[in-house]
């Protein structure tokens, strides 16, 4: 019991919950207390510069840079009355991640001391080097210069001594080296869209909002055992692992009673969360031992996204105190389901309606029906498109394994949405749109109340999936900056609405009258699009035969899978939306296929030392006890009856060493292979590289090794067993 394997089990078994803080102050009472939101501003703003700034934040008013002196002080004030001394500038490069750098509230007095201070200057822009981020080309390492700058429709917030300024982050030459300025652009592009068919319906319409609730699915493991698998601290997912015996077959741990431990972990999480004003709602078991999820209410799109972000490093922080640590890979252990990122996207009116909501009136569903058929239109033509945005190295091994979406984008309605858009299409005229609202079912329990059922079900097979009120992305990775997809989706249903505008205006042009020239749009529309439609099980093979007839996008190689941002169609559709130009793609894609490569190329690394240096040697040294063993028995029988008792010995041992000649002949190949895609200078064709010829080794040593795992004395096993990481003691 020497080894770290066993110091680290009995590390993690003498883990109690840590004590909860018990908070007497109701959570409306601290929500936000470290969040400079429109209550702060009130108090520490003048009531001209608050009018300004929420101008700005509400109706996209230009903010005048010395309007930035006064929010500075203001907000500097606040900061220093709960205890910050240092601020940053709080960005979202190309990482999935996120940046900044802290600097001190100090400038010289002339008197050889120091006051604090925090200018305007200071809070609008900063000066971060561009060049050590991902640029795809866009900066060289020797141009350093790039700026952030001021995002005030996110409001700072303090994390333990810092005051955190969320930021946009763009080239010294314009172009955009993160995912929050095409977010806002994306957002704006499909307001405009939205407002300008709104119109047809309300004329009042001022403003459409997108809406965004994230659902984060992660897994805790404790930190001991974490720390003894290499694969775990290198890569975030185990490269090696025979499946425990028991999983999740049974289902018994989703939804049941959470862990102690985890519930402390979740309390203190929360506690954190709500003084960030993250409003999270929703936790639960997740359906693999040792996942779970959280869910916030929904918010405004940018404010998510800044939100999720926020919450990911957080989690990562307070789990550390509970001596657990976070996991968002997306698949990190073999065998049992991997982690999303549940995307709800909606629109919404400033009028209050929900526009992908059914209404009470045939106007209001038309309404209705005229947005959901533009999003299946948005969603069909570009599914392609759709997939490149959530597709990863990480995301891959999730994607498709009967557990998740497949790697094929289609939309599932529900049997009423699906009747009521066939009856559309074959009507003839202008009928009134009806949509049953919730109908209402009794059991036969009498004390139980009335049930009331939805005009849709659900179906977790299908990766965008309308639920009622709003669009579920469900493909989207855990680890995800969730900008990504909500990028491609705002930008597509954007370019989709203006098409929608500009090919009714026509029919109103050749003289229909409003109405009829929306019915005559979208019943094209419902026709043209059939071929998303799928409310069947996603995961059969059956579908996937299918999905190609219907000509949608079967492609499973993710860099190939990326050269959709750069086709003719996305190129003039998110230039149409004003999001992203040609080059800003171009490079995007370079840094996607840089990524994509150095992620493999990591958990080939690791694999291959940890095959070499951990399992070769255990196995090698077991099999030399076996050889022992063999000897002492020759030594004390006759050759008949010593063969006779070392025969399972004999054959352990030739088995052994058929899988340690596999693991050494095919580690050699795929480091040979790593060696030849290295080479290669242009980085689409190395990441090919690394998808079709390094990662294929993968599951190969993967194989033999967990062979050798069940083989070994479980004594001399140095890496912590599934049985032993998936089980919280």
């Amino acid at each position: 019991m020497s080894n770290l394997r066993f110091k680290a089990i009995e590390e993690a078994s003498k883990r109690k919950a840590n004590p909860v803080p018990y908070f007497e102050k109701k959570t409306s009472d601290y929500y936000g207390m470290f969040v400079f939101d429109r209550n702060q501003m009130r108090k520490y703003l003048s009531k001209e510069t608050l009018r300004t700034v929420l101008d700005a934040i509400d109706k996209g008013a230009p903010l005048e840079r010395n309007i930035a002196n006064h929010v500075a002080a203001g907000m500097r004030m606040w900061a220093m009355e709960l205890g910050a001394t240092h601020y940053t500038h709080w960005f979202h490069p190309l990482t999935d991640g996120t940046a900044e750098k802290h600097d001190a509230f100090i400038e010289h007095n002339g008197n050889g001391g120091v006051i604090e201070e925090f200018t305007g200057k200071l809070l609008a822009q900063q000066e971060p080097d561009a060049s050590s981020f991902p640029s795809g080309g866009i900066r060289n390492t020797f141009e350093a210069r790039g700026y952030t700058a001021w995002d005030p429709s996110s409001p700072a917030f303090i994390v333990d001594d810092t005051l955190c300024i969320p930021t946009i982050f763009i080239s010294y030459t314009g172009e955009a080296l993160d995912y929050k300025t095409p977010l806002l652009k994306s957002i704006q592009a499909v307001d405009r869209a939205a407002m300008a068919v709104c119109k047809y319906f309300d004329r009042s319409v001022k403003k459409i909002v997108s809406y965004l609730g994230w659902e984060q699915e992660y897994f805790l493991v404790d930190e001991a055992l974490y720390i003894a698998r290499p694969d775990l601290a290198l890569t975030d997912r185990t490269l090696m692992g025979h499946e425990s015996a028991k999983n999740q077959q049974l289902e018994d741990h989703y939804f049941g009673a959470i862990p102690a431990r985890v519930s402390a972990f979740m309390r203190e999480l929360e506690y954190e969360c709500y003084k960030l004003s993250i409003p999270i709602k929703t936790r639960h078991n997740e359906v693999a031992p040792n996942q779970f999820e959280f869910a916030p209410i929904y918010e405004e799109m940018n404010l998510a996204v800044d939100h999720n972000l926020l919450l990911m490093s957080t989690m990562k922080r307070v789990a550390e105190r509970h001596h657990f640590r976070v996991i968002l890979h997306e698949k990190p252990f073999k065998g049992i389901n991997g982690s999303g990122k549940h995307c709800n996207w909606s629109l919404g009116a400033d009028s209050g309606v929900n526009l992908l909501a059914p209404g009470r009136t045939a106007q209001e569903n038309l309404q209705f029906v005229t947005f959901l058929v533009n999003v299946l239109m948005a969603v069909y033509r570009n599914n392609a498109l759709l997939k490149a945005s959530i597709s990863t190295a990480t995301n891959a091994y999730r994607l498709g394994a009967a557990e998740a979406p497949p790697a094929i984008i289609s939309v599932f309605l529900g049997s009423q949405i699906s009747m009521l858009l066939d009856e559309l299409e074959k009507g003839e005229g202008i009928s009134p749109i009806r949509v049953t609202e919730k109908t209402g079912t009794r059991l036969s329990l009498s004390h139980i109340p009335e049930i009331l059922v939805d005009n849709t079900d659900r179906n977790r097979t299908s990766p965008f999936a309308f639920t009622g009120n709003r669009f579920e992305f469900r493909a989207v990775g855990a680890s995800a900056n969730c900008a990504s997809a909500m990028i491609a989706l705002n930008s597509a249903v954007a370019c989709q609405l203006q098409q929608f505008k500009t090919d009714v205006d026509a029919f109103i042009a050749g003289g229909r009258r409003k109405d009829e020239a929306i019915f005559a749009v979208v019943r094209r529309y419902i026709t043209e699009s059939k071929p998303i439609r799928f409310d069947g099980n996603g995961y059969s093979d059956e579908w996937k035969a299918e999905a190609a007839q219907r000509g949608l996008d079967c492609e499973t190689c993710v860099p190939v899978i990326y050269d959709s941002y750069l086709s003719e169609q996305s190129v003039e559709m998110f230039a149409a939306a004003g999001v992203l130009n040609e080059k800003e793609l171009h490079a995007r894609n370079e840094v996607k296929w840089d990524v994509y490569t150095k992620k493999v190329q990591i958990e080939a690394r690791v694999l291959g030392d940890l095959a070499m240096n951990h399992i070769i040697p255990v196995s090698t040294r077991y099999q030399g006890l076996l050889l022992d063993n063999v000897y002492k028995i020759k030594a004390l029988y006759d050759n008949e009856r010593a063969a006779s008792i070392s025969a399972q010995d004999f054959a352990l041992i030739e088995e052994i060493s058929e899988h340690l000649n596999f693991i050494k002949e095919r580690v050699d190949r795929m480091i040979e292979a790593r060696k030849v895609a290295n080479r290669i200078e242009n980085e689409r064709e190395k990441a090919l590289a690394y998808c079709r010829t390094v990662a294929p080794f993968f599951d190969e040593i993967r194989y033999h090794i967990d062979k050798l795992e069940l083989i070994v004395d479980n004594e001399m096993w140095t890496l912590p067993k599934y049985r032993e990481l998936l089980f919280l003691r």
